[in-house]
């Protein structure tokens, strides 16, 4: 083994192959194949998870001493959550590539695709403070390009949100880490958890507005209403999936329970799980009600990590990030239908993936959230189990959005809902194929008549509420205004039309563009320019190990 590199080469394996297959775009052919790539870039990282993240991976040369595992952070069940992670991604770019036409624009996507994924497991893989935060500003600034992606107002609005929140909480988490590393002596995880245990308040309140951004806690959740509605189908399902679960891994590592700043994010968390289910509500849009939902859903997360139940949030995250990824994906799916038979049996399958995340035994979310009950204090389980209703009557409203969804049928179908039937397939089983090996999964007592009960009632009450909601407001949903829209960010009177239009140029978009970010609107008509910028990192982690 060379001095360089130092353990096993698996996890540097995990993170260095999503950015050589970011390359592919620069081949020959590579327009082509771009998209078809995308479902081979977590593969090993689902090995690594399958085979236990065996092993860990030391390079000293590396920015200020890489370090890669899965437990090195201190967060439990990370194997675990890079295994949903890799799944979640594998099955989305399966679908990109069976749905999404290649063009201009491919080669952008497929680049930060592979980058913002790298990203995304590096978060989940950190041994070390440095590597920690590179890792998370990859996977926060490099999805812009996957919200962007088609260019519309609604998507370039939704993009300067994004990049706007991205970059000031990137800004927040940098000046947090720094502060906590002077406190610690150190930039080793371990030590500086303990100094922000030890009062470092300035520091972790700026952390968890950094971590807050991307999780979607309440208030710092507006980016991502916006963004999911934006970004292609494949995009959202990896948004609200995979990516917004960084958020939830810098909690976990950072965020001491019993301290001032976990006290607020606990508040924070219980405000987002019930006012951002009710608010989606009024969303009319499937993907924002979608949205709303994964704001709801963290919410409850983050209270559980706020409160020391790490072992519990991790278990929800996944069975979260394989439901909520997969009722995304459902979204092309049932466009993609082409018959009614085809189109009702999607719908059944998103129906019983609703199902399970609001509960309903015996699913799955049902024993998630039965775990959760147990480690949470009385209180806590007491509001998980009243979330119940909230959460069914938005997933209510989201089928009832997806029954009511436009047909764009496609020969790839079959193929489509063989990847959704696989990410839904383990959201349901996968938590009954892990009870035996976690004592907090207990199946025998969700099945008991008092459990049954504690489970049912809140989603009869929510199924009960919708029918009144309905009967009451026979016009039907929405009735509220939809989400604020930021107009000081906004360009009118563009909103709501494709930018390429009559009237409107390639040169004048470009100077549009250029007024908000002064590189993006080169960046996003190069079509190598993605594959440019993970050559780029892989340029520098070789000059780096060199030097």
């Amino acid at each position: 083994m060379s001095a360089l590199v130092q353990g096993s080469l698996w996890p540097l394996l995990v993170l260095v192959w999503p950015l050589l297959l970011g390359l592919v775009p620069l081949l020959p052919a590579g327009g082509r194949l771009a998209l078809r790539v995308l479902p081979l870039a977590p593969l090993p990282a689902l090995g690594f998870a399958l085979a236990g993240a065996p092993g860990t991976v030391r390079v000293p040369d590396l920015l200020l001493d890489v370090q890669l595992g899965a437990g090195l952070t201190g967060m439990p069940g990370g194997a675990l959550l890079i295994g949903m992670v890799a799944m979640v991604w594998a099955v989305a770019g399966w679908q990109a590539a069976l749905s999404m036409a290649p063009g201009p624009q491919t080669g952008i996507l497929a680049g930060f695709w592979c980058l913002t994924l790298a990203g995304n497991l590096g978060v989940l893989m950190a041994g070390d403070a440095v590597t920690f935060y590179v890792a998370f500003a990859a996977v926060s600034l490099a999805a812009w390009f996957l919200v962007v992606h088609d260019r519309t107002a609604a998507a370039l609005h939704a993009g300067r949100v994004y990049i706007i929140l991205a970059v000031l909480g990137e800004a927040a988490l940098l000046a947090g880490l720094i502060l906590a590393a002077q406190a610690a002596g150190s930039t080793g995880i371990g030590a500086m958890r303990a100094a922000l245990t030890e009062g470092a308040t300035p520091a972790l309140a700026l952390m968890v507005a950094g971590f807050g951004i991307k999780a979607g806690m309440m208030p710092l959740h507006v980016w991502l209403p916006l963004a999911h509605p934006a970004a292609p189908v494949p995009g959202s399902a990896v948004l609200s999936g995979a990516i917004v679960k960084a958020g939830l891994a810098g909690m976990l590592v950072f965020l001491p329970p019993g301290t001032a700043m976990a006290a607020l994010v606990l508040v924070l968390g219980l405000t987002g799980a019930y006012g951002a289910a009710l608010w989606g509500l009024a969303q009319g849009n499937i993907k924002a009600a979608l949205a709303w939902s994964t704001i709801s859903q963290m919410g409850l997360m983050l209270a559980l990590a706020a409160t020391g139940a790490g072992a519990a949030a991790v278990a929800w995250a996944l069975h979260h990030g394989l439901a909520k990824g997969a009722l995304f994906l459902a979204v092309g799916v049932v466009a993609a239908a082409r018959s009614p038979r085809q189109r009702l049996a999607t719908l059944a399958l998103a129906g019983a993936i609703a199902a399970s995340v609001a509960g309903l035994p015996p699913t799955g979310g049902a024993l998630m959230k039965a775990a959760a009950k147990g480690a949470a204090s009385p209180g806590l389980a007491l509001a998980i189990t009243a979330s119940g209703t909230t959460t069914a009557l938005i997933l209510v409203w989201v089928i009832t959005l997806l029954a009511r969804g436009k047909a764009a049928p496609e020969p790839s179908w079959p193929l489509m809902v063989a990847g959704l039937a696989l990410l839904g397939g383990l959201a349901l089983g996968l938590p009954w194929a892990l009870a035996s090996a976690r004592p907090g999964l207990d199946p025998g007592y969700l099945l008991t008549p008092a459990a049954l009960a504690e489970a049912l009632l809140p989603l009869a009450v929510g199924l009960v509420l919708f029918v009144l909601l309905r009967r009451l407001l026979p016009l039907s949903l929405p009735w509220q205004p939809r989400l604020p829209r930021l107009t000081a960010l906004r360009r009118p009177p563009l909103a709501g039309r494709r930018l390429r239009r009559p009237g409107l140029s390639r040169s004048s978009l470009s100077r549009s563009c250029l007024r908000y970010l002064p590189a993006d609107g080169f960046l996003r008509h190069w079509p190598a320019a993605g594959s440019l910028m993970a050559l780029t990192v892989l340029v520098m982690v070789a000059l780096l190990m060199h030097a």
